[in-house]
């Protein structure tokens, strides 16, 4: 039963960092840094709080949580692509737009600064423990699917060749007809819409959208999309490696062995040590953070 236990929360932690991989996978298989990854999720989840609380359906959530990220994926492209800016600041700056933004919308619209009222989600009140909650939520079953469904379209789909085509050398992509730009636009609001439901799932599960309530997991799912040498399915194992360190995480803490300080360093040590594992032999997409040509 325990072993069950874990499985279940480490699964249910590991939906959000498979949502926000699989979009920093698309994102930089077609050349753009996914440093942004920790605000899509953010403004997708603040959307989802207001689509789920004024339309009073969980599916109204899921569509303003994908406008949200797609939102701030276009201000992300427009200012990458279009004007050719650094994308580490512009993604810096990205992440700290989405918090100031949610935090001043979350004061407009709920008249708190710290969290919105309880919200409609799917599943019950208490979604957080068992097979049964997790079966029973749809999103679930689409963070599972989205790493394949991201593996399918990049090897499989025209459009996939066309992204990695210009993710490794957009010059000879232009040269053959690819339209580089077209390409990279629509890799980027994909890359904020998957991110944006990894929000959307947060707050959907916890019912209730709380300032900066991402906490780093758009980082971690970064790391993860390095670990996995931005490959989908090694993508996903990394995030699935990163949810159980986490959850083990939260169950020493709750058995008290050793001061939680240390326990809590646990998910970011793991991030750290496999970076520091991986980094060096990993070959990112040629053209990742340069602007065409």
């Amino acid at each position: 039963m325990a072993v069950l236990l874990f499985l279940a929360q480490t699964l249910r932690i590991a939906i959000p960092y498979l949502f926000a991989a699989a979009g920093g996978v698309v994102s930089e298989r077609a050349g753009l840094i996914g440093l942004t990854l920790e605000g899509y999720m953010l403004g997708g989840a603040f959307a989802a709080a207001l689509g789920s609380y004024y339309g009073h359906s969980a599916w109204f959530g899921v569509l303003a949580g994908v406008l949200g990220g797609a939102l701030l994926a276009v201000v992300y492209g427009v200012s990458a692509i279009r004007f050719r800016a650094d994308q580490v600041v512009v993604g810096i700056a990205i992440n700290l737009l989405a918090i100031g933004v949610t935090r001043f919308f979350l004061r407009l619209a709920f008249g708190s600064s710290s969290n919105s009222p309880r919200v409609t989600g799917f599943g019950g009140e208490q979604s957080g423990n068992g097979f049964t909650a997790l079966v029973a939520n749809p999103m679930i079953w689409l963070g599972l699917i989205v790493i394949p469904l991201v593996a399918w379209m990049l090897y499989r789909t025209p459009f996939g060749l066309r992204v990695r085509a210009v993710g490794e050398h957009p010059a000879a992509a232009t040269s053959v007809g690819v339209p580089v730009t077209r390409v990279r636009y629509t890799a980027v609001i994909l890359s904020g819409v998957l991110a944006g439901l990894g929000g959307v799932y947060l707050v959907l599960d916890q019912h209730q959208f709380t300032d900066q309530m991402t906490a780093g997991r758009g980082f971690i799912a970064l790391a993860a999309t390095i670990f996995g040498r931005w490959d989908p399915s090694r993508v996903g194992v990394a995030c699935l490696l990163f949810a159980a360190a986490e959850t083990l995480q939260i169950q020493l803490q709750g058995a008290q062995l050793v001061p939680s300080q240390f326990v809590e360093m646990i998910p970011y040590l793991l991030t750290i040590i496999a970076l520091a594992g991986v980094v060096g032999r990993a070959v990112p997409p040629a053209a990742l953070g340069r602007a065409p040509e």
